[in-house]
């Protein structure tokens, strides 16, 4: 945000702030970002990438109803910059962002059609298979980047937050292959640091409580964190293991 603002302040010609600089300045869940302010122009501004090493320019046609503002900052719409970062970003990245915007309210039928409007265009193919899985129900950017690469490894589309009945009451699921009651629970660990999230023992103990209730529900509760996404191939051999350890049951 402070690179954005000062390139806004001296930018000369018309710009809009595109791509992953866009997501930030919306406030969507962003992954794995470059450091690097992107800015979206009608025209070809005539300025070498290397005198300015920290901005990506893209010149193309940014329709009225493609540009927006968030605290008098231009901007790409809301729509638009999910497009913008599915097609340029990689797919795990691409998720995150596409998640983030489904929940924040994007309109579902201008994704749409803004994807088609760029149809032939440098990563169209990409972004609509990375679109065709977005969901708004994810709750965390690790949810979403877990969802994706089971999705990609060749697993089958788990249900996000799913609800669960159980003795102690009803818990929502991160990710739930409900048919092998196989579920999947994104473990940041920002919530055992204590401050806002309160006493970390509490949590822990709570956590425990509600893992043991699950399983006697009969669940299969896989714990996954960002360490882990590090390995995706491992990652999915976890999941299909359990998955196919159920099914056989």
């Amino acid at each position: 945000m402070v690179q954005a603002v000062a390139l806004a302040e001296r930018l000369t010609t018309d710009f809009w702030f595109s791509h992953s600089t866009a997501a930030v300045l919306h406030g969507l869940w962003t992954w794995r970002l470059a450091e690097e302010v992107h800015v979206t122009q009608l025209g070809n501004p005539s300025v070498r990438r290397r005198a300015d090493p920290g901005v990506r320019r893209h010149w193309t046609p940014l329709p009225v109803t493609d540009r927006g503002e968030v605290d008098g900052l231009p901007v790409t719409s809301l729509e638009r910059t999910i497009v913008d970062c599915a097609r340029h970003l990689a797919p795990t990245a691409g998720i995150v962002v596409a998640d983030s915007g489904l929940r924040a309210g994007a309109d579902i039928g201008r994704v749409a059609a803004v994807l088609e409007a760029a149809a032939g265009g440098r990563g169209v193919r990409r972004a609509r298979r990375v679109l065709a899985e977005a969901d708004g129900r994810s709750e965390s950017p690790g949810e979403s980047a877990v969802r994706w690469i089971a999705v990609d490894g060749g697993l089958s589309r788990p249900e996000p937050n799913h609800v669960v009945s159980t003795w102690r009451g009803e818990y929502r699921l991160d990710l739930a292959w409900t048919e092998q009651r196989v579920a999947v629970e994104f473990d940041g660990a920002v919530k055992y640091s204590g401050g806002e999230f309160g006493d970390p023992q509490g949590r822990l103990l709570a956590e425990k409580a509600r893992h043991d209730a699950l399983v006697e529900a009969g669940w299969f509760v896989l714990r996954v964190t960002w360490g882990d996404l590090a390995d995706p191939d491992l990652l999915v051999r976890r999941i299909r293991s359990a998955l196919v350890r159920r099914a056989a049951r």
